[in-house]
């Protein structure tokens, strides 16, 4: 477990050295209006012993239900020998390989994510990773704004249907840098970006669309109409993606007339386990006249004086190598032993068998959406085509349908609040967000319809 090593005699010792009377003297030119104050919401320290009791009670939450939860995070099968390699030695404790002729491996491993990102993708390249999903997104409109040199106004449209969760991230990490996004509305009826509503904003400037395929409520966007719209404004195309999904459906590269221009995502779905939450890591990609403004770092491949193949570190424009105000982000390492067993996931899968998988999930999805179809009371919302998700109307609260599933070792889904999605209006009210993957049998599909009628029978009249 990680821990300091100094004790109090060290501390003093060491801020007698340099003359400073407390480590607070060290931070004495931050403002106090910048500070973080006390950290009340902070439980007080415990032991290794309690904090591993503490742990491995909460591990024990996730045991023994069914999870059709979805929402950005799958449950899918990872194949035993994914994660027995991954956490070999020379992969677990591998970090930056700035020094590439004791670092070969690594580079490797990581060229060949790259291509087989790049390869599901559709586009021309892939940096090592991002942290996730979400903050990779944020990554795809700070570059998109740097990139689309005819854009003066920051500004950035993306569409409602993209994850709430995600919008926020983003919000967070660019407003403060004067960056405007703006919402597009999405037909309730649809949960696919309103395309009349994009009139409103032709002739304006926007440095960038950001589409989402397929989008939070799982429903497939028109992005051919979206990508091609977006570029005849001036604007680039930024996808957001499941790269399971992009087997099935047309990859960011092909959408529209000349595709997308970036593409981004969680490759959480790639070999990752839930794991409670993480961690994940993100990807990007992008066509090659972006690259430059590419955050992260990229791997290359080449050949010595005497015709070996090697691998180095051919793009990291990042601070630490050059000038600050020439850096394209902040990211200081990517996510590597996750990268490492996606790389290997994928390797072992191929194309073919990722594309097994997400046939599975596309029919699994339709079969519940088939079963729920024929529950008393039930309305499935999403009507049109779609993966992975859809969208479940309740008569009763959904809060406490969850609930009550859960208490019968369901996780039925993600509650929708309308209040992450301004365009819906109160439409969304008692509707959850459904998802079942390849992990899902016969059996399971039925317990699940099983206990969403046991519920709703137990709640009939229940008030909110």
């Amino acid at each position: 477990m990680p821990f300091i090593p100094h004790t109090e005699d060290d501390i003093r010792k060491m801020l007698e050295t340099i003359g400073a009377q407390s480590i607070d003297q060290l931070f004495d030119e931050i403002p106090s209006h910048l500070r973080a104050g006390s950290l009340d919401a902070v439980p007080s320290a415990r032991s290794e012993m309690e904090i591993t009791r503490l742990l491995s009670e909460r591990a024990q939450q996730d045991s023994g239900a069914l999870c059709f939860i979805g929402a950005g995070a799958y449950e899918h099968h990872i194949p035993a020998a994914v994660w027995d390699v991954a956490t070999r030695g020379e992969f677990m404790t591998a970090y930056t390989p700035y020094q590439a002729e004791a670092s070969q491996g690594t580079l490797q491993l990581v060229y060949e994510f790259q291509s087989m990102m790049t390869a599901i993708t559709g586009l021309d390249v892939s940096n090592a990773s991002l942290y996730d999903g979400a903050s990779g997104m944020a990554e795809a409109v700070l570059m998109a704004i740097r990139a689309n040199r005819k854009s003066k106004s920051k500004r950035v449209l993306i569409a409602g249907t993209v994850h709430p969760l995600y919008r926020d991230t983003v919000k967070s990490i660019v407003t403060n840098q004067q960056i405007e996004l703006v919402e597009v509305a999405f037909d309730t009826s649809t949960l696919v970006t309103d395309l009349s509503a994009l009139s409103a904003f032709e002739g304006e400037d926007f440095a960038a669309l950001v589409i989402a395929q397929p989008n939070f409520f799982g429903s497939l966007e028109d992005v051919h109409c979206l990508t091609d719209w977006a570029h005849a404004q001036g604007m680039l195309a930024i996808g957001v993606i499941n790269p399971m999904a992009a087997t099935l459906i047309s990859p960011p590269g092909e959408w529209g007339e000349n595709g997308a221009d970036i593409a981004v995502g969680e490759g959480q779905p790639l070999g990752i386990p839930l794991a409670s939450g993480g961690p994940y890591f993100g990807f990007i990609c992008c066509k090659q006249k972006l690259v430059r403004q590419m955050p992260g770092r990229i791997i290359g491949r080449t050949v010595d004086l005497d015709g070996k193949e090697g691998f180095t570190l051919t793009l990291q424009a990042r601070e630490q190598h050059i000038r600050r105000s020439k850096a394209t982000s902040n990211i200081c390492t990517n996510q590597g032993l996750a990268v490492t067993a996606a790389t290997i996931h994928m390797s072992l899968l191929g194309h073919e068998g990722i594309e097994r998988v997400a046939r599975a999930c596309y029919a699994n999805t339709h079969r519940l959406i088939g079963l729920l179809s024929a529950v008393s009371g039930v309305e499935v919302v999403s009507q049109g085509a779609c993966f992975h998700e859809f969208v479940l109307r309740v008569p009763v609260s959904s809060r406490l349908v969850l609930e009550h599933m859960a208490r019968q070792g369901v996780l039925a889904g993600y509650e929708l609040s309308p209040a992450d999605f301004t365009s819906s209006g109160s439409y969304l009210n008692n509707c959850i967000v459904v998802c079942a993957t390849e992990t899902k049998t016969e059996q399971d599909l039925n317990d699940y319809v099983s206990a969403l009628e046991v519920s709703l029978k137990e709640l009939e009249g229940v008030e909110c």
